[in-house]
């Protein structure tokens, strides 16, 4: 089970602590002031890799409402094909 890191704010002075924790976990770290959540600080490898699975995620869902509202699919050996083509600089 998934339990957050909670630091207060205080804990932002232990900057090579935090970072370590972040590099070392893979997950945010979540930073309070005054009991309130204020802050999020994550390494940037988790950041990108965040964002990559936000995008692919948001492209899947438009292609899916595509295909729902009766767009054509296309086969996967197509698309890989074209792909190859157009990585070899021939499309």
């Amino acid at each position: 089970m998934y339990a957050p890191h909670i630091r207060p704010i205080t804990d932002l002075k232990k900057t090579s602590e935090i970072s370590a924790l972040c590099h070392e976990t893979g997950e945010p770290v979540f930073i309070t002031k005054n009991g309130y959540s204020d802050l999020v600080i994550m390494s940037v490898d988790s950041y990108e890799r965040r964002m990559f699975v936000g995008e692919v995620a948001g492209k899947l869902a438009e292609a899916e409402e595509e295909l729902r509202a009766g767009a054509e699919g296309r086969l996967h050996a197509d698309v890989m094909a074209r792909q190859r083509k157009k990585l070899r600089g021939k499309a």
